[in-house]
């Protein structure tokens, strides 16, 4: 590039001395005719020679202004080519940061009814606060509003509160690593336990307008708590997760935040795959141990020890070559024991104070789900809650499972109109306590702005 500037320019300085040269010679004959005694050949030649010097002068100096632009240029090209380079290596964070957060919003409503002498409770069970179907009537069940984003290239961030009769309650806020290396990952902050199947999973995303027995006894519907968490991807054709998390410990099962705050821990491992193209299955097995300190029943009863739950969780996906649109079947079920040991006190009796308690607790369930047209599916699940008979000193106390094993079965039937919204009819057939009662349920479901894919 430099080369061809170079010979236009000295091309066009050749021609503009030919032609002065041109008009020199035109004046020499007619200046030796005015003035013979001034002119001479030898002037002419001095006159020719300064001025093929200052061409010469005049051509040097343009060509080292050439060249001076183009080193210019050279650098600048460079700086384009590196701003490039951190862009590409930068942009999707930052542009995430800008466009972003993804917010959208989740609309959980439903209408409920029973039997007025229905009373929600599992003899021989302690249960959390949020434990049962609610009160009659109209309900706003656990809406939410969610954020996340990439926060640059190295982590990720994600926030729910959610709305319901008792207010609002910041339910998630974490941040997570974007792989750190060697198929491992740090999650920290406060979010849901990925024990089991249905404990991470927020509950509109679920199958059924509640969650089965187990989960409301053992874990108050699903454990989550401000915590830390590693997951480690397996290299392998299978997927392969596994993961330990520590928490604070506050929330039921535990209480009491023990061992200066670091109150449960966790383990847990997923594996699963593809079986051709039409069928898929994940299988897993969890452990969460929590020490507690005073955990209390809604009557005021109490409880001080140890609790630790494993948890044995599968699933089995049908869709004809995966398409799911329009036909698919899910089947689904856990499986769950759990051991405590500690002392009870018991809030209506003053002789159980601090009592010794050593039992053992299991509860299972099963579901399928099969939609049968594009917009319909229904659903059919089994629960079912067993626990030791305890010594003649627990009779009175509600820890006494009066030779009970709660049971509930569901029946359910939804139709969806878009991925963004769902009606659902529910009804449950229980006999929690040696008492039949039906619980109705009709739940609407709809989300609206930036909703991210669900697991599977």
């Amino acid at each position: 590039m430099k080369l061809n500037k170079t010979t236009l320019l000295l091309c066009a300085v050749l021609g503009t001395t030919t032609s002065n040269l041109a008009l020199a010679a035109q004046k020499a004959p007619h200046n030796k005719q005015k003035q013979k005694q001034t002119s001479s050949v030898k002037n002419l030649k001095q006159e020719l020679q300064q001025l093929k010097q200052s061409y010469r002068n005049k051509i040097a100096e343009l060509e080292m202004r050439l060249s001076d632009i183009e080193d210019s240029n050279d650098d600048t090209q460079e700086n384009v080519e590196q701003l490039a380079i951190d862009v590409s290596q930068q942009g999707n964070q930052k542009a995430a940061n800008t466009f972003n957060p993804g917010v959208w919003m989740i609309l959980n409503g439903r209408f409920v009814n029973y039997s007025d002498d229905f009373t929600y409770q599992l003899p021989g069970f302690f249960l959390g606060n949020e434990a049962g179907p609610g009160e009659q009537g109209l309900q706003l069940s656990e809406s939410e509003l969610n954020m996340s984003a990439n926060v640059d290239d190295k982590f990720y961030a994600w926030s729910t509160i959610s709305f319901g009769a008792e207010g609002a309650a910041v339910e998630e806020a974490y941040l997570q690593t974007l792989n750190i290396g060697n198929g491992f990952n740090i999650k920290f902050g406060e979010f849901f336990s990925d024990i089991g199947y249905l404990a991470s999973k927020h509950t509109h995303t679920d199958d059924f307008a509640n969650r089965p027995l187990p989960y409301e006894a053992f874990l108050g519907g699903q454990y989550g708590d401000a915590g830390i968490q590693t997951t480690w991807l397996a290299p392998t054709d299978l997927y392969w997760e596994s993961g330990v998390e520590l928490y604070r410990g506050d929330n039921f099962p535990a209480a009491g935040a023990s061992n200066s705050g670091i109150g449960v821990w966790t383990a847990f491992t997923h594996i699963g795959g593809d079986i051709g193209v039409s069928q898929s299955w994940r299988a897993g097995l969890s452990y969460l141990h929590a020490d507690v300190t005073d955990r209390q029943s809604p009557a005021g009863d109490s409880f001080t020890g140890v609790s630790k739950l494993t948890i044995a969780d599968f699933i089995y996906k049908w869709a004809p070559q995966g398409n799911r649109v329009d036909q698919e079947i899910k089947l689904q079920g856990e499986y769950f024991f759990r051991n405590e040991q500690g002392f009870f006190s018991a809030a209506n009796d003053g002789n159980l104070t601090n009592e010794p308690l050593s039992r053992d607790q299991n509860g299972w369930y099963i579901e399928g789900v099969y939609r049968f047209a594009r917009q319909w599916r229904v659903g059919l699940r089994t629960s079912r809650l067993h626990a030791d008979n305890l010594p003649v000193q627990f009779n009175n106390s509600f820890l006494d499972e009066r030779d009970h094993t709660p049971t509930q079965h569901s029946l359910m039937l939804d139709w969806t109109n878009s991925e963004f919204s769902r009606i659902r009819l529910q009804v449950d057939s229980n006999n929690l306590d040696g008492n039949h009662n039906n619980v109705w349920i009709l739940q609407y479901l709809a989300s609206f702005g930036a909703h991210g894919a669900h697991s599977f």
